[in-house]
């Protein structure tokens, strides 16, 4: 991974900040990387803060995480949850996460897609989030489906019971091997349908195909793509704006060309 600055993509983010002043329907696909600028490591597989094959019991995090382990071993599932939530705790969104919620309070019609569980974008003011691999501040009955919203693990009970009918509480997030939920993937394939004028990739390797196929789709279509991630993915080559930098930085800079900037607290363009 290269170490580059603002300099050296001023004229990138010059021609891409316009886009953000005119595009109608803008799209912002997020990852781990966007998060990790407000200390959250980079994840490996769901919110994981694993980049070793086995966790210290000697199962690949994939197994501890899945939603077979989660049915025989509840208990083993969230030991590793409650770890990656307590990574999230005492975190708070950075300036890449106020930077979209400042662009959609001022533009009708920008979507977020997020891989992330963390709920910064939420934290942010963002509205229209699409939590593809849900969220760890909510956390569901796999008895009788009630919800209920936490702030953080500290004091719970591991695992949890529903205080409804004694089953127990499970986070809201999609553990391996499980299907996506189904009311967000409905949300993002009428965002797809309403024809996004902007899909920006911020801090995600585009390693699932949900998440590289909207940009490969707006490549094929000519709409215009922005990449923002220090390091490489497998469309870093293809898309029209590859900026390699941190997100914190980038996407600010990008709402000031725009007029939109993150400091005024206000549309600058009055």
């Amino acid at each position: 991974m290269t170490d580059h600055t603002l300099a050296d993509y001023a004229a990138q983010i010059e021609a891409a900040g316009r886009l953000f002043a005119t595009a109608r329907r803008i799209l912002f696909i997020t990852g781990a990387g966007l998060s990790a600028d407000s200390g959250l490591p980079t994840y490996r597989g769901v919110g994981g803060l694993y980049d070793d094959a086995h966790t210290d019991i000697g199962l690949p995090i994939e197994q501890a995480l899945s939603g077979a382990m989660f049915a025989r071993r509840p208990d083993i599932t969230w030991r590793f949850l409650s770890q990656i939530e307590a990574s999230c705790r005492g975190a708070h969104p950075n300036a890449g996460h106020y930077a979209i919620a400042r662009l959609e309070a001022l533009r009708d019609n920008v979507t977020v897609l997020t891989q992330n569980v963390d709920g910064f974008h939420l934290q942010a003011g963002s509205r229209d989030v699409i939590e593809m691999h849900g969220t760890l501040r909510r956390l569901r009955c796999v008895d009788c489906g009630r919800c209920r919203h936490v702030d953080n693990y500290a004091g719970l009970t591991i695992p949890p019971e529903c205080p409804h009918c004694g089953g127990i509480l499970r986070p809201d997030v999609v553990l391996f091997g499980e299907n996506l939920p189904d009311q967000a993937v409905h949300r993002f394939e009428t965002v797809l349908a309403a024809g996004p004028e902007l899909v920006a990739s911020v801090g995600t390797g585009s390693a699932f195909p949900y998440i590289a196929g909207p940009v490969q789709w707006a490549i094929e279509h000519g709409v215009p793509t922005i990449e923002i991630n220090p390091g490489h993915t497998p469309l870093s080559e293809r898309v029209d704006f590859r900026l390699r930098l941190r997100a914190a930085e980038a996407l600010p800079a990008l709402l000031d060309v725009a007029g939109f900037s993150l400091d005024s607290g206000r549309d600058a363009r009055g």
